[in-house]
């Protein structure tokens, strides 16, 4: 068992919805962090907990970011971070896993179940250290966690309820010294 730190700058969190219906509006976040208690050899008893900035989401459109960091959506004034903790890792197959944990946005916390795939392994003590890359994907529906905004134009939602999540990251093994500094040791 390991301390692991996501490294931001090989990971991305991304998000989708329908937009009346029909076509597919993407996003993503810029700021996320996490950390993690990793097995690599015995996954199924790791752990892993994440932060995300509210303020950093992005889908290519000015207008449509300060909607979503709006009251109508996100609320990024009121609640600047999302975030989740595993509780269980369950083997699912070579390189897959079910994972569990508590998502929490707007203070309101729902279990959600991520199908995560673990993409390889690397270690170079020297240069980029010892790494591991998984992806993951789930769904979830936006009024769970009080993103209820509901706008109809001509008998369609214009932002669906359903939001599909996917999740790609790098993962740094943190060296002992640096793990007690992390820990405030």
């Amino acid at each position: 068992m390991g301390t692991w730190q996501l490294d931001p700058y090989h990971t991305q969190v991304e998000f989708s919805a329908k937009h009346l219906g029909m076509m597919t509006v993407r996003g993503y976040f810029d700021e996320v962090s996490a950390t993690g208690d990793i097995d690599p050899e015995h996954p199924e008893s790791s752990s892993v907990q994440a932060t995300i900035s509210m303020a950093s989401v992005r889908t290519n459109n000015g207008i449509r970011d300060n909607d979503l960091r709006s009251s109508n959506f996100l609320d990024v004034e009121k609640y600047p971070t999302m975030t989740f903790r595993s509780t269980s890792v369950i083997p699912a197959g070579p390189d897959r896993y079910t994972l569990t944990g508590d998502l929490t946005i707007k203070e309101n916390t729902r279990p959600v179940v991520l199908e995560v795939t673990r993409y390889g392994e690397f270690n170079d003590p020297g240069m980029m250290g010892h790494r591991i890359a998984y992806g993951a994907t789930t769904k979830i529906n936006r009024k769970d966690f009080g993103l209820s905004l509901t706008m109809i134009l001509d008998g369609r939602l214009v932002v669906g309820e359903e939001i599909q999540i996917t999740i790609e990251g790098e993962l740094v093994e943190q060296q002992q010294e640096a793990a007690a500094e992390t820990a405030g040791g």
